[in-house]
């Protein structure tokens, strides 16, 4: 039976759970608000089948092969500002549900929690639009992939790279019809501190509309956390005064897995890997307008024919694979740990919202006064230059 004894050794991808012929796993929080297996020991049958689908425990080799290169941009304007960069996977999905198929990806509910679910109309890809950096419940989402694969309907996952070789492991042999695609991902935040979160903005804004993590209210270059509310953009701030972004970007509150990620890699088992090109103009000067584009690394031949179609809806420009990655550290680093992690998450189980943030992210003077002079380099154009000069340093 699957056994976790050290939690940096699950990842949380439901696929333990999902395999069980005797549905003897249930997935539950933990102190922190992350999944875990348990295990109703007095039904399992010692069958090992999930052991042997645990992209932990049964790893998949990375093995080298050709790759085809990309940067995207979405044709619809409405489609790539809604996007966290260039619209990439709504081109992807659109090629799919356009085959009579079905498109997973992690959504809200109406509580603003954020889960895994399907749509079957191009007209519902905005809910996967956005990034949303919190670990999403995948629920049941593996099995219906599979149900729907053997139904020959043609399935589109999108999903963090664990997921996505979890779900791999999961279905155990490759399906014609099935297209994964994997975000590159900086690291997955708790559920816990989510609601934390919710709950602390809950009081200057009730029931929202919406709320985006990476809004491009300054442009794409400095997105913002915006919440949207009767139609109207009420809060945008960004990751130097936003604390839920604060604690996201100094890896305050990831899960155990992503201090050690085993899925930081150039080769994966995905058919796509898309993310970010806030350097475009070191492909190409004319793509540079400050709305969004991502890079799209294709490793299969699916994959590839499929970019034949994904044309019919987006800008594409084939480059080279080796300089697309070059410099990608989120693609080949885990996240370092921050120290405060464990008695900012002893707190956040204590404490409200407001008390949580308020202790460990304050608005200080100098936080006033960075947003100050970023917000002045944003008027005045200076912004964007600084920020490719400060890449270029860093080699990105």
């Amino acid at each position: 039976m699957i056994e976790i004894k050290d939690k940096k050794d699950c990842v949380g991808c439901t696929a333990c759970a999902g395999i069980c012929p005797k549905k003897c796993i249930q997935m539950q929080p933990d102190e922190e608000g992350f999944l875990y297996p348990v295990v109703d020991k007095s039904r399992c049958v010692e069958c090992n089948a999930c052991n042997m689908v645990c992209p932990i425990q049964s790893p998949v080799t990375e093995e080298e092969k050709q790759q085809k290169a990309y940067l995207v941009q979405h044709c619809d304007e409405k489609v790539r500002l809604d996007s966290s960069a260039g619209g990439a996977f709504s081109a992807i999905a659109t090629v799919v549900l356009q085959r009579g198929g079905v498109v997973f990806g992690a959504a809200y509910d109406e509580n603003f929690h954020v889960q895994h679910t399907y749509v079957e109309a191009v007209n519902e890809l905005k809910r996967f639009r956005n990034s949303k950096y919190v670990q999403s419940d995948l629920g049941d989402s593996f099995c219906l992939v599979k149900d729907f694969l053997q139904k020959d309907r043609w399935v589109c996952f999108s999903g963090t790279p664990c997921q996505i070789e979890g779900l791999s492991r999961f279905l155990r042999k490759p399906y014609e019809k099935l297209v994964l695609v994997d975000v590159v991902c900086h690291g997955i935040p708790s559920p816990l501190i989510w609601n934390k979160y919710l709950e602390y903005q809950e009081q200057s804004f009730p029931n929202p509309d919406n709320i985006r993590f990476r809004d491009k209210f300054y442009g794409y270059k400095y997105s913002t956390m915006s919440i949207i509310q009767n139609g109207k953009n009420v809060y945008h701030a960004g990751s130097q005064l936003d604390p839920m972004l604060r604690a996201f970007f100094s890896d305050t509150c990831d899960r155990p897995s992503c201090y050690e990620c085993s899925f930081k890699k150039r080769y994966r088992v995905s058919d796509f890997t898309i993310w970010d090109c806030f350097s475009v103009y070191d492909f190409d000067k004319k793509l540079d307008d400050d709305k969004g584009t991502t890079r799209v690394l294709c490793h299969s031949q699916k994959a590839a024919s499929l970019m034949q179609e994904v044309m019919k809806y987006a800008r594409c420009e084939e480059v080279s694979a080796d300089k697309l990655v070059a410099g990608v550290k989120e693609m080949f680093e885990s996240v370092p740990m921050n120290p405060k992690r464990t008695v900012f998450l002893v707190d956040a189980v204590k404490l409200s919202g407001k008390e949580l943030f308020e202790k460990y992210y304050p608005v200080t003077n100098k936080v006033k006064v960075k947003t100050a002079i970023r917000k002045v380099l944003l008027v005045t154009g200076i912004y964007g230059t600084m920020k490719k000069c400060l890449n270029r340093v860093r080699g990105r």
